[in-house]
């Protein structure tokens, strides 16, 4: 009987390129990216202040930008429990990034 190996996939941190192309690529993560630059921090008043924001569509979106370290996330041991997210760092970069590109956008208008 042939033993079957498993192959072992590095996980690998994304390129600032593949980042860049993810969330400049999708209208909501850049919409969530935007209500936490903000100072949006609930996910509640995020869904609530964007018409067609679905709870699973943000969900996806808070993740992705986590995976990425772009925003943090604080969960409050109370009752009931809430969770605030911010920009880390690196996301008050990229925002700053996407800001330089809206002026470039506007220039060209």
């Amino acid at each position: 009987m042939a033993t079957q190996r498993k192959k072992k996939v590095a996980q690998r941190v994304p390129s600032a390129a593949r980042m860049v192309e993810d969330i400049v690529g999708c209208k909501w993560s850049l919409i969530v990216l935007d209500l936490v630059a903000r100072g949006v921090a609930r996910p509640g008043a995020m869904q609530r202040g964007v018409p067609g924001l679905t709870a699973k569509v943000l969900n996806e979106r808070l993740r992705k930008l986590l995976r990425f370290g772009l925003i943090e996330r604080e969960v409050f041991a109370e009752v009931p429990p809430h969770v605030e997210y911010r920009l880390t760092p690196l996301g008050r970069r990229f925002g700053d990034i996407l800001e330089r590109i809206a002026a470039l956008d506007r220039e060209l208008a």
